[in-house]
Parts: structure tokens; C-alpha cells; sequence
């Protein structure tokens, strides 16, 4: 006796039209959140290795600014033991920020626009990009218009005549000034329209000049003091001062790196493992800062032993060297380090920013250029003249990066445990994992007012001055803890790779 089964139907009955497949788009990504630029990058296409991620620190750990700023703890009564520890203590922390925000770079191959939608939902996410990027492209302004300064000095060495042209000015800067900052400026334009495989290769390249030419300093003036190097402008602080000025100071540094412990993953969606992260952020961190540290040491200490005098910057000694080649070739190292931080830090970020506002409409090359060009058109150098866009606008804009970072580490690491469905993070599904309500997760909106109202407290009230050193970290803490308290905990923890909507880079 046969038994009829669910399959046995008459051949001739009507059969229901399967749902239809666009083999264009089989994982229904939407084109409002997914392009080339902004997909996952594959793992045989991931070139940064150690030494590729080594020389981004060791180019932006040596930067101008950072050199003042150490300085400025000598200045200031710390010993050169003293400014060794509170770099140590910084560098640790670092270390360790960095390692846990590159992992999630490494995972998910994905930049931090692109990043942000976990935490904050697929259209949500453009606040973290924007913040990002709009502190971002203001200081790449600023620092090509430093850098154009080093530029005029050079020009002036060379070319003595050329001092003509500071006595004519339009819109606040001399014409020698104007010609220095768009050269310097199409250079960069130039490197990054290339894409971030050039940026790697120009990395690479600089983080060797800047070593050895702050080494060539530091040995110079050894020489040039007799090797004598002070330790300390007068009597250093002890104690409880002195812990406080170190550990304060320790924070400063690394507040310094709030914009890259928040979009590490822009570099290290191109890492091609964990270790090559570690490994690179150990030599890069720890112990190139130790490096830099004693740099600073000599640099500083044997200059105050020769006259008394507390340089500000290596440019102070650079402008002393006699021997004009060797002072144009210092020079120069300085401007090939200064285009790698700013690069790194300043061009990367807005430029994924504008790609994933304008998905349909921009690549990386063409939101690069457009970021280039708002970086001229606000004539950086007023907004560095104006200390109140200074203190006020970019460091309140600053402020509000170590509340992001609280949020979105809370989330990918405390709320998801690190499981992470990529391919949702390109749907606009209502039933995606990333679409929250109306692509927006409110509750991480909500947890950013929150801290960012007590970061910017903490920032520009006088009276909490002492707490001021601590700020990224209070508001990076502050913004976890809204965040863990209003965060719902129960999300689809689906861990989908996102390697069948990966790209190889182009360039």
C-alpha cells in the first residue's frame, strides 16, 4: 500500500512563483549605506602588517605637537624622569585602548563610519562620522598651514628674495604664505587620491626619515652641550605633586590620541591579523614612546644646560643649526612628517565621513578632494589665530570623541560580546539587526547627550580645572555607563562574516 507523502502533488497543479532573486544585488544591500569604498575589505587584500601600523606611531608619535606638549611638562617643573614615567603610564594605556578598538577593525574589515552603525543604527551613525570628521578636517587645515611656515623658512634660506612676497597678504595670509600652503596642500591631495594602500606606502616611507633625523638632533646637541643634559629646569616636584603632574599628564597624552583610539579601524580594516596589530602597537606605542621621551629629554635638557633656556619645539633647534643643508634637510624632515600625521589623522576620517553620506555619489577620491577643498576654504589660518574657535568650537567638538568612544566599545564589546552580522550593516530592512527605529538607536543618542553634557562641564568649567587632565576618560566612562544603563540587552547576536560582499582594494 503506497502512502501518499506532502510531495506527491498532480503535476499539472498551479505552482506558486518562488520570490524572485536580483542577481545584481543577491544580499540585498541597500545603495544608500554600501559602496566600494565602504565595504568590507577582503582578507587577502589586507597589506597592513606590522611594520605598517609601527610607522603610523612612529610618525604621528614624533609630530610637532606632540613635542610641544612634552616640552611644555618641562617647563613646567616635571624632571626628565618624571615626563619618562607619565609617557610609560600613557603609553600602557594606550597599548591597551588601541589594541581593543584595531580588533574591531581586524574583525569586521569595515571603516569607522561603517563601525558606528552597530552602536547607533545604519542612518544614526552619520553623528559619530560627522563629529569625527568635521574636528578632523578643521585641523588638517591647520596643521598645512604650519606646515607652509616650515615651507616659507625653507624658501626664505634658498631664496632670500623671495621675502618680497611676505609684504603683500589676501584674506589673512602673505602671498609667500598662499603659495606654500596650496603647494603643500595638492601634495597631500595628491598622496591620498591614491587611495589607503598609498597612504600606507607614504607612512612606511616617512616613519624611518623622522626617526633617524630626531636621532641626528639629539646627537648634535649632545655634542653641542658636551654631553652635559639637565634633568630638571629647577627642583622638581615630589610627592603628591608629583604624582598628580604625572598621572594628569599621562591622561593629557593619551586624551592626544582620542581621535585615533575612535577610528583606529579606518587602518586596521586593512591589518592582516591580531598579531600584526599587537605587534605594531607594541613597538609603536610603548616603546617608541619611551623613544621619543628620551629624544625630548635631550633635546630639552641640553639646551637648557648651554643658556638656561627652555626650547618650545624642535623647530627651535632646527632654526639654530648652521650648516644650511643640514638645516633645509631638517627642514624638510619636518614637512614629511608633518603631512604623515596629518594624513593619518586628519584625512582619513572626514573622507570616510563624506563617502558614507553621499554613498551613491562619492568615492574615496572624490570625498577626499571635497575635504581638501573645505580645508582651504575656511582659511585654516584665521581659525589658528582665534583662540576662541580654538578653545570653544574644535575643543568642544574633541570633547564629545571620548563619549563615542565610551558608547560604541560598551556596545561592541559589553552589549554584542564582539558578534557582529556585517552584512546587516548594508541592509535597510526594517527587520535588520542595525535599523533600530528608522535606522536611528536612540538610546545611544540619548546616552551621548548625557555624557556629552558632563564632558563639556568638565572641559570649560574653571572650577573643575584639577579634573580637567582626566576629561576624555570621565567622558568616555560617562558615556559607557548611559549607555549600559538605557541599552536594551536583548539584540541578535548573529557573528556573519562579511566576506561575500568583500572588496580587494583598487589602489
Amino acid at each position: 500500500m503506497s502512502q501518499k507523502t506532502p510531495e506527491m502533488v498532480p503535476m499539472d497543479a498551479p505552482q506558486e512563483n518562488p520570490p524572485a532573486i536580483d542577481r545584481a544585488n543577491p544580499f540585498e544591500l541597500s545603495a544608500s549605506l554600501y559602496n566600494q569604498d565602504l565595504a568590507p575589505t577582503t582578507r587577502k587584500g589586507r597589506t597592513w602588517n606590522s611594520y605598517s601600523i609601527f610607522t603610523l606611531w612612529a610618525n604621528d608619535v614624533h609630530s610637532l605637537g606632540n613635542y610641544t606638549f612634552a616640552i611644555g611638562l618641562f617647563a613646567l617643573g616635571m624632571s626628565g624622569w618624571q615626563i619618562l614615567g607619565a609617557l610609560g603610564i600613557g603609553a600602557v594605556l594606550l597599548f591597551a585602548l588601541l589594541n581593543f578598538s584595531g580588533f574591531m577593525g581586524e574583525k569586521t574589515g569595515v571603516p569607522f563610519p561603517v563601525m558606528s552603525r552597530i552602536a547607533f543604527g545604519i542612518t544614526g551613525a552619520q553623528i559619530p562620522a560627522l563629529l569625527r570628521g568635521a574636528v578632523a578636517i578643521a585641523w588638517f587645515g591647520i596643521q598645512t598651514y604650519l606646515a607652509a611656515q616650515v615651507l616659507s623658512v625653507m624658501v626664505l634660506a634658498v631664496a632670500p628674495g623671495s621675502a618680497a612676497l611676505e609684504q603683500t597678504s589676501f584674506l589673512g595670509l602673505n602671498t609667500l604664505g598662499w603659495i606654500c600652503f596650496v603647494v603643500l596642500w595638492a601634495v597631500q591631495l595628491v598622496i591620498v587620491s591614491y587611495g589607503m594602500e598609498m597612504i600606507r606606502k607614504y607612512e612606511a616611507f616617512a616613519g624611518p626619515v623622522i626617526l633617524v633625523t630626531f636621532l641626528g638632533l639629539a646627537i648634535w646637541m649632545l655634542f653641542e652641550s658636551g654631553f652635559n643634559v639637565s634633568m630638571s629646569t629647577g627642583e622638581p616636584k615630589s610627592g603628591v605633586e608629583m604624582w598628580t603632574a604625572m598621572f594628569g599628564a599621562a591622561a593629557l597624552w593619551v586624551s592626544i590620541y582620542g581621535t585615533f583610539v575612535l577610528n583606529f579601524c579606518d587602518f586596521t580594516r586593512g591589518a592582516s591579523s591580531k598579531k600584526a596589530i599587537v605587534k605594531g602597537n607594541f613597538f609603536g606605542i610603548p616603546l617608541n614612546m619611551l623613544f621619543f621621551g628620551a629624544i625630548v629629554v635631550v633635546l630639552t635638557g641640553t639646551q637648557f644646560s648651554i643658556n638656561g633656556q627652555v626650547i618650545t619645539s624642535p623647530s627651535d633647534i632646527v632654526g639654530a643649526i648652521p650648516n644650511t643643508v643640514l638645516l633645509l634637510l631638517a627642514s624638510a624632515a619636518l614637512l614629511v612628517l608633518t603631512i604623515a600625521v596629518n594624513l593619518m589623522a586628519n584625512f582619513v576620517a572626514p573622507t570616510y565621513a563624506l563617502t558614507n553620506l553621499f554613498p551613491k555619489k562619492l568615492n574615496f577620491r572624490a570625498a577626499a578632494l571635497i575635504s581638501g577643498v573645505i580645508g582651504l576654504v575656511i582659511l585654516p589660518w584665521n581659525l589658528y589665530n582665534s583662540p576662541e574657535i580654538i578653545n570653544y568650537f574644535l575643543g568642544g567638538l574633541g570633547a564629545l570623541l571620548g563619549p563615542l568612544f565610551g558608547i560604541i566599545m560598551a556596545d561592541y564589546w559589553l552589549i554584542r560580546k564582539a558578534r557582529i552580522n556585517v552584512m546587516d550593516l548594508y541592509r535597510s530592512d526594517a527587520d535588520g539587526t542595525y535599523y533600530f527605529t528608522r535606522g536611528v538607536n536612540y538610546r545611544a543618542v540619548g546616552a551621548l547627550v548625557i555624557s556629552s553634557v558632563i564632558a563639556l562641564v568638565l572641559a570649560f568649567v574653571p572650577a573643575l580645572h584639577v579634573v580637567g587632565p582626566f576629561a576624555w576618560f570621565l567622558g568616555s566612562g560617562a558615556g559607557a555607563l548611559a549607555y549600559l544603563a538605557l541599552a536594551k540587552r536583548q539584540h541578535d547576536l548573529a557573528d556573519i562574516d562579511g566576506e561575500p560582499i568583500a572588496v580587494a582594494p583598487t589602489h
